[in-house]
């Protein structure tokens, strides 16, 4: 199987707790996932609530450094350009951010960002930070005026604008200035779980009709509203409800592992052939394809 995956807190977990991108114990391994006949996986550098300013750019410089200290003399390709995509051989990584707030408020990061190779951001966490504010905040008044500036420049230097922790007004306000397409990473249907960080029917379809991705989301409170009956079939759920608004092209995988608790029979790189075998029973070859590796490839490698 190939996979592609667009959201782990894989390498801030490393990064944090000294340790490897090649652990066992945490639930992406690079050791796990070689099972996989292609397997591309986004790192997200979390940053978050309380790290601002400084202290965000130092926890952004220090993932990446981990980053490079882990793939270095190693067969796996980080990629920053669309040939990159096409010379993966087996494994390939993603740089991305999870939380405009890396940016320390700094406008000039984001071309320094761009240069090391991230390729995606999402412009909050929960939290308000320098762009606007994020999904758990009440009253939220969407993007500042530095997020709208922000936003040009991740356009211009083709950052993709991730919209998973928007709060509802900072989304459509992105929604209405974008002129790329819109990704939610990690994000599943609303009307299947109410969680607030999940999609709306509406803007799930603004993200299809921008020429975006939607990647599902593990997270057991994201899957059902008895978060604790959350399981692999949740995934499926998610899946055929985006499909019969037309998301054929548009979902991919979003797992957010090592980012959230997800559900027992989902609990590591090594379910996910467990996973796909189950998308089989139900969806032909191509579509399961489509919605492992080939949308999400697609997405990046044109972007």
């Amino acid at each position: 199987m190939r996979l592609f995956d667009l959201h782990c807190d894989t390498l801030y977990r490393a990064y944090m707790e000294k340790s490897t991108l090649f652990n066992d114990d945490f639930h992406i391994s690079f050791k796990k996932s070689g099972y996989m006949d292609k397997y591309i996986q986004c790192l997200a550098v979390w940053v978050p609530d309380e790290y601002r300013g400084e202290n965000a750019e130092k926890l952004f410089n220090g993932c990446v450094d981990k980053l490079h200290e882990q793939i270095k003399n190693r067969d796996i390709i980080q990629c920053k350009t669309g040939a990159d995509f096409e010379k993966v051989g087996k494994t390939g990584i993603v740089l991305t951010v999870e939380s405009g707030a890396a940016l320390g408020g700094k406008l000039e990061n984001i071309r320094k960002y761009a240069d090391i190779g991230v390729k995606m951001m999402t412009l909050t966490w929960n939290g308000t930070n320098e762009l606007g504010d994020g999904v758990g905040v009440e009253n939220s008044r969407g993007l500042s005026e530095f997020g709208r500036k922000a936003v040009a420049e991740l356009e211009r230097d083709h950052i993709v604008l991730d919209i998973s922790h928007a709060s509802e007004r900072l989304f459509y306000d992105v929604a209405e200035i974008a002129k790329s397409p819109l990704v939610a990473s990690h994000s599943n249907a609303k009307k299947l779980c109410s969680h607030k960080r999940n999609l709306s029917d509406e803007q799930f379809e603004i993200v299809k009709k921008s020429g975006g991705i939607v990647g599902l989301n593990f997270c057991i409170d994201f899957l059902n509203n008895n978060a604790e009956k959350s399981s692999m079939n949740d995934v499926l759920r998610m899946a055929e409800y985006f499909l019969s608004l037309g998301g054929e092209k548009c979902i991919a995988m979003g797992g957010d592992f090592d980012g959230a608790d997800v559900p027992k029979d989902l609990n590591g790189i090594e379910k996910m052939g467990d996973l796909y075998e189950m998308f089989l029973k139900y969806y032909n070859e191509s579509v399961v394809e489509d919605i492992f590796f080939n949308n999400a490839f697609e997405f990046f490698k044109n972007i």
